[in-house]
């Protein structure tokens, strides 16, 4: 296999346009394998006929200087755009398919129109069924779809920016760094301290940690 980055493109947008679409959403989600925070479901409707960011791509393959760069320049193609979350309450009540709807459903909720058509990255369908969108599923979209990969940004600089917001409040953790995430210092902190009430309490870290004290 090639080690060539892929550039995502609007071939796939073309030709859902081609073949009578008025509006294409691409949605992608981020935070399933955070141990804090809510789940992000981030929807993105281009403009196609303007020009793209430059370095738009998954959001993982960018540093985060670089996501906040392509954040802001996709607000200049976009003609709706939203993210919907689900707590990390939520994800336990629920789990992670019924939360990852959830999520959804508020991102769409917010964006002030019903696209023709969904391209979702991944290989299942996660939207809401009641929207009569056509929906297209495609693995590894966020690398080849361009609007995938818009909703990949958005999402994730949303996310990451309420889990910088919510570092302030639990200072051991360093949310500010690894946005809930496993990293060390997070594990150091979960051991010394317990669960925060923004940890999701149903995963299996918790039966790791020497007690459940919450913060």
């Amino acid at each position: 296999m090639s080690g060539k980055l892929l550039t995502p493109n609007v071939d796939i947008e073309n030709s859902m346009y081609e073949e009578g679409a008025k509006t294409v959403a691409g949605v992608d989600e981020v935070g399933r394998g955070s141990w804090a925070g809510p789940l992000s479901v981030g929807v993105v409707v281009l403009n196609i006929s303007k020009k793209l960011p430059k370095l738009l791509r998954d959001s993982k393959m960018l540093s985060e200087k670089q996501r906040v760069t392509v954040f802001e320049e996709v607000r200049d193609c976009t003609i709706a755009s939203a993210v919907g979350h689900a707590s990390a309450s939520e994800c336990d009540e629920y789990g992670m398919v019924i939360a990852q709807r959830k999520a959804a459903q508020r991102g769409f909720d917010q964006l002030g129109l019903v696209p023709d058509c969904i391209l979702l990255d991944g290989p299942y369908n996660f939207c809401p069924t009641d929207l009569g969108s056509k929906t297209k599923c495609i693995v590894r979209g966020d690398a080849i779809c361009a609007s995938i990969a818009a909703a990949s940004v958005v999402a994730k600089v949303t996310r990451d920016q309420i889990m910088i917001n919510e570092a302030p409040n639990y200072p051991p953790f360093d949310f500010h760094l690894n946005k809930g995430y496993p990293s060390p210092t997070h594990k150091i902190a979960l051991c010394g301290w317990g669960l925060t009430p923004i940890h999701r309490r149903s995963w299996s870290f918790v039966e790791r940690i020497p007690w459940s004290t919450t913060v």
